[in-house]
């Protein structure tokens, strides 16, 4: 089960409660916490839109910034191998360790479009 939906470039996290009989989820990606909740899919779904329908309602009426602010770093933990196999690559495309991260970042962020 993918336990994740989405709306209006919002991302929902779904689980499934089984003590309330319930799904509930979260807005992810915002400095708030936005729940939502339903007893079926149809329910859930609609739930999550009303929830990111209001949280951008609210955001506009009070000049809240939608998105969470990310600086653009951030700390990548792979094997030593890895990284150096990385490294050596970089350099033989002759670009920094940085921008080949970047690229492969951005090839794949392409092949989920």
């Amino acid at each position: 089960m993918k336990n994740i939906i989405t709306y209006k470039k919002f991302l929902g996290t779904i689980n499934f409660s089984p003590e309330d009989d319930i799904l509930f989820g979260k807005i992810e990606g915002i400095n708030d916490l936005v729940t939502f909740e339903g007893k079926s899919v149809d329910e859930i779904t609609k739930s999550f839109q009303y929830a990111v329908d209001d949280y951008l309602e609210i955001c506009e009426r009070t000049g809240k910034e939608v998105y969470k602010s990310l600086k653009g770093s951030f700390n990548v933990r792979i094997p030593p191998e890895m990284h150096y196999l990385a490294d050596q690559k970089a350099k033989q495309l002759r670009i920094s360790l940085n921008q080949f991260v970047q690229k492969a970042i951005k090839k794949e962020l392409k092949t989920e479009s």
